[in-house]
């Protein structure tokens, strides 16, 4: 039934012990790709150049809002075995759930965009490979990984993915001198200083993601054992629980090392940074070319795994409209990844500006939003869908309250983009 996922269903049984933990850390990690993509370089580096550490809470909580979504996406796979986008198709009225998941598609497109321009933008960083053509070797890059590698390999290369990134950002700190006492002030203060309110919301939409939701809520099911016995689901919901929490936390860590790396140099300095490119540039002269190539690379390898998600996630997405799961060797899954791909790559041909692709991909984003988290609350509200496990009363109208929240700060960022 799970395509890719190959498992005996009936007769493991997981054992106990800190062991058995360790099976479970993966599925978390390929969505932590999704909020340390390219647009969210972006959003944190203007946000520590702009105003240094005084905006580090909104990592803080932008990420607790990401945690409480993404696990609850995830209970809808674990308990129906049904990814967000098979659960619409089988349980919303079809006008509803067509054009959810026809906008679903479309916000998917937007996401590669972003991300294969990410990684074009790191190519021309690295050897001055034109965006167009940098595009192009992205775009043939991933799709070759997604075709011909199954599931537990493209998990262990984002895992590999995400490691550089992390290391890269490590050693990147390792060069400056961060003002710890109040890097810890701005992680749990908050603050507006004055003209922040745009950079603030551009780091929460940078985080909660649609397609984000949608693959979270497949790709747990690579861990889909013996759902028949209840015992064994309370199990799943825990340990995903703690999948998500470690993989969200490390795409926190991330994120705010990008906000310390660009306060420490460019805040202090007093240098402005607007593009990715130009942050490489900046970074030479004061940290030295080691810095500023090692940011180039870790660009690429997050341009490369977001991309690698966002085709997964889209294939997912056009699966599900026929109520099938994802698998890369089915029609629909193939047909999915590669209009996602593929759009994005014919779109990004017809961009002068990469800076204002990304903008546009971001506003794309935005108006999809809400439609996929409201969706996905009904669902996992819903005794019909979930059975027991439906969301208590006080997590609907919490899921609900975040929903709003999160809709109306993408609002509020889709309309200052015409001001």
């Amino acid at each position: 039934m799970w395509g890719i996922f190959k498992f005996d269903t009936k007769n493991h049984q997981p054992r106990l012990g800190a062991a058995e933990i360790f099976k479970f850390i993966g599925p978390g990690l390929l969505v932590t790709v999704g909020f340390i993509d390219p647009g969210n370089w972006a959003s944190n580096l203007a946000a520590g150049a702009q105003f240094g550490y005084s905006l580090l809470w909104m990592v803080t909580l932008s990420t607790i809002m990401l945690i409480v979504l993404q696990h609850n996406v995830a209970h809808l796979g674990i308990v129906t075995g049904l990814c967000l986008s098979e659960a619409a198709t089988e349980h919303l009225k079809p006008l509803y759930s067509r054009g959810l998941l026809i906008s679903a598609m479309m916000a998917s497109v937007s996401t590669s965009l972003a991300e294969i321009l990410g990684g074009a933008i790191a190519l021309k960083m690295l050897f001055d490979i034109p965006i167009v053509i940098g595009s192009v070797l992205v775009t043939v890059f991933v799709i070759i990984m997604l075709f011909s590698k199954n599931y537990r390999v493209i998990e262990k290369w984002i895992i590999a993915f995400v490691s550089v990134i992390g290391l890269s950002f490590l050693y990147e700190l390792s060069l400056v001198d961060v003002a710890w006492g109040q890097a810890v002030k701005g992680w749990v203060t908050p603050s507006f200083p004055e003209n922040s309110i745009l950079v603030i919301m551009s780091v929460l939409g940078a985080v909660v993601m649609p397609h984000n939701l949608f693959l979270h809520s497949e790709i747990i099911q690579s861990r889909q054992w013996n759902l028949a016995d209840d015992a064994v689901i309370k199990k799943q919901l825990k340990y995903e629980f703690f999948d998500t929490l470690f993989s969200m936390i490390i795409g926190w860590a991330i994120n705010s090392a990008m906000i310390l790396l660009a306060a420490v140099t460019f805040f202090k300095t007093k240098t402005p940074v607007d593009e990715l490119e130009q942050a490489n540039h900046l970074l030479g002269p004061l940290l030295g070319s080691h810095a500023s190539n090692v940011f180039a690379v870790a660009l690429l390898f997050a341009g490369i795994s977001s991309t690698i998600t966002s085709g997964m996630s889209a294939g997912s997405i056009f699966a599900g409209i026929y109520k099938e799961p994802y698998d890369i060797k089915d029609s629909h899954s193939k047909l999915g990844v590669i209009l996602s791909l593929v759009l994005a790559l014919i779109i990004i041909f017809f961009i002068s500006n990469p800076f204002q692709g990304l903008l546009i991909s971001q506003m794309v984003l935005s108006i999809q939003l809400p439609l996929t988290i409201f969706a996905q609350v009904y669902l996992t509200s819903s005794e019909k869908v979930m059975g027991k496990y439906k969301n208590s009363i006080k997590s609907k109208w919490m899921l609900y309250a975040l929903g709003a929240i999160v809709t109306a700060l993408n609002i509020v960022l889709f309309v200052s983009a015409f001001q």
